[in-house]
């Protein structure tokens, strides 16, 4: 059986994030076959086309990174309808400097979690839409919009619900399959 290594990026720069939570969820109730690395983003400076000539070294292994990992997987709370300034800073440096995107023909797959009723929908949605451009395969379906709720999910990510730990379950079984389908037509680059 093929083992995928799938590189995580956790859209919140907080230490105690649900979305982290929610990521460590994903990681427990994964299917065999399946290898998790977290891609740190909350060291990177902001994004300035005048360091492409000099690239940092903190750019660099965001690069290296996802460059070593077979998939990305983006865990993301939603701010103010759209995603948070620290992920999308990191999506400019991992697809910058122009004919270096980081993300080409990397499959990727979107989930996150909120309080709200609609779980992180509108962010998700912008997410995909920049994904798309940095010509990134996307996992479209099922979607995954989780209500975060009290006790949903223990601290090192035991998920109390059954309906929800099978819906994310099947979330990552189906990323694991889609990820064997794009690297099987679109070798990595």
């Amino acid at each position: 059986m093929t083992t995928y290594t799938v590189g995580y990026i956790i859209g919140s720069l907080s230490t105690k994030s649900i979305n982290r939570i929610l990521a460590k969820a994903l990681m427990r109730v994964a299917p065999p076959g399946m290898e998790f690395r977290e891609i740190p983003i909350k060291d990177l400076p902001l994004y300035n086309h005048d360091l492409d000539v000099d690239y940092p070294p903190e750019g660099k292994a965001l690069k290296d990174a996802i460059a070593a990992v077979d998939a990305v997987l983006f865990v993301t709370p939603e701010y103010n309808r759209s995603i948070p300034g620290a992920l999308k800073n990191a999506i400019d440096w991992a697809s910058r400097p122009w004919g270096t995107n980081s993300f080409t023909h990397k499959p990727s797959a979107v989930i996150g979690t909120s309080p709200g009723k609609i779980g992180t929908a509108v962010a998700q949605q912008s997410l995909r839409s920049v994904l798309s451009y940095c010509n990134s395969p996307q996992m479209n379906a099922p979607e995954g919009y989780i209500q975060f709720t009290p006790g949903l999910f223990s601290d090192d990510g035991e998920v109390t619900d059954p309906t929800t730990q099978k819906f994310l379950s099947d979330f990552m079984t189906d990323f694991k399959a889609f990820i064997e389908r794009v690297l099987t037509v679109l070798p990595p680059r």
